[in-house]
């Protein structure tokens, strides 16, 4: 008997936590989740990204400046620099020059670009968003799942606890002469099976804490546990909403849909940006250029660097203007597939909008099942609880068989172990239609 006691015991002081390391809540599990999750790093990486590409967007409305210099030795007859005779000689000729250009028009493409990187940059973010919410909806279930092994481990040590107790009642009724022996043996075999459903119901336990510990990416969870809710016990029965309230909302803030409206704005705007390939362009550029020359011979007298410095300047201004024409039919073929782009972003949206609606609606048939079961099975509860204290008082009268008292207590379990599963069910049901009216997950 005391080696049964010991067993409750020390179940009771792990799955309570009486160790000092620190339980998770629900929320703590989310955010760090989202801080360490690789896939959310990836998004983030993509956000980053997508505000260089807007910031490159934005400075081609810049001017440019390039600078440039030439180093060369020319053999043979050249124009002297005296007569302007060609003369046999060798020459060194150094040059440099700085050029800028500036767009003026072409036809609003700088514009539809910076408006396209814009519009990507919040299709990015709403991308980001979408996974965290994915991610935290994963880290709801396994904590829900955590919690639910938690109850179900609680039920088992009062099981085994009500056997144990059977068992010392019934030794008493033994060597008092009022029950047989093999009676005492059934009912420590009834205990030694839910001391077996107690291992697992351990061993489940320790699998769900795992779970959850390897999606936070935690490195050590030898030590992972999580903390259950003072009001986890006051389930709502009255939580369910109105699948077409709970679409009407979701159209609006979840991320999916607006990332996906925003892919399809990008795609409108790609339209106008391939149409001004049909538009002329007119650019303002400037340069400034000089350089000098030194001839090889001892006859020969060259001019100073800094007179030829001052002598060759060259500074030119000039508007250009580009014009296309023909371009073997690349600008209609490019409109063409730009306009497809948006038929298909267009499609995109719109599946995007059924299967959410699909997902709603199954969300909620199945929240509707979860509910009633769980009232089912909190009734189912009343009932067994009922049956097994009349069992119990029978059993005490030795009115009952041990296997019939045995029955009771299975079923009593059984009914337990039940309403903790719809419980639990009808609780993440219930969350998965908050997440899709972007409610935030919370216990």
């Amino acid at each position: 008997m005391k080696r049964y006691l010991f067993i409750i015991i020390l179940t009771l002081f792990l799955s309570s936590s009486a160790f000092s390391q620190k339980r998770w809540t629900l929320s703590e599990c989310m955010l760090f989740a989202i801080q360490n999750n690789i896939g959310i790093k990836q998004q983030a990486l993509i956000v980053e990204n997508s505000e260089i590409e807007l910031n490159t967007s934005r400075n081609n409305r810049l001017p440019n400046l390039s600078a440039g210099a030439n180093q060369s030795i020319n053999f043979g007859r050249s124009p002297s620099m005296a007569t302007g005779i060609y003369e046999q000689n060798t020459s060194s000729g150094t040059s440099f020059s700085l050029s800028s250009s500036v767009p003026v028009y072409n036809g609003k493409r700088i514009s539809n670009e910076i408006k396209n990187s814009e519009i990507n940059l919040k299709a990015a973010i709403e991308g980001l968003n979408k996974a965290k919410e994915n991610l935290s909806l994963n880290v709801a279930a396994f904590y829900l799942e955590a919690l639910f092994k938690k109850e179900i481990l609680k039920v088992c040590v009062e099981q085994n606890a009500l056997t144990n107790k059977q068992v010392k009642r019934t030794d008493i009724m033994v060597q008092e002469g009022k029950a047989p022996v093999s009676q005492l043996y059934d009912i420590k075999a009834q205990l030694a099976k839910e001391e077996t459903n107690l291992v697992n119901a351990q061993n489940d336990l320790a699998q769900s804490l795992l779970n959850l510990a390897q999606l936070l990416n935690i490195n050590d969870p030898s030590d992972f546990d999580v903390l259950e809710p003072e009001n986890i016990e006051s389930v709502n029965i009255s939580m369910i909403q109105n699948p077409e309230l709970v679409y009407e909302a979701a159209l609006e803030q979840k991320p999916l849909i607006k990332e996906a409206a925003f892919r399809l704005q990008s795609s409108e705007v790609g339209v106008q940006i391939t149409r001004s390939l049909y538009l002329p362009s007119i650019s303002l550029g400037a340069s400034y250029s000089n350089g000098f020359n030194y001839l090889f011979g001892k006859d020969i007298t060259n001019m100073s660097v800094s007179n030829q410095l001052s002598n060759n300047p060259r500074e030119a201004i000039g508007l250009n203007i580009n014009i296309p024409i023909f371009s073997r039919f690349q600008t209609r073929n490019q409109v063409r597939s730009a306009r497809l782009n948006v038929e298909n972003r267009t499609l995109e949206l719109e599946n995007v909008k059924l299967l959410l609606q699909k997902e709603i609606q199954q969300a909620y048939l199945s929240a509707v099942a979860a509910q009633a079961r769980y009232l089912s099975t909190q009734k189912s509860l009343d009932t067994t609880l009922e049956a097994y204290k009349y069992a119990d008082e029978r059993y005490n009268l030795q009115i009952i068989s041990v296997y019939e008292f045995g029955e009771a207590q299975t079923k009593l379990f059984s009914s337990k172990s039940e309403l903790v599963q719809a419980k639990y069910d009808f609780l993440f049901r219930t969350k998965i239609l908050d997440f899709y009216r972007g409610v935030e997950i919370e216990l």
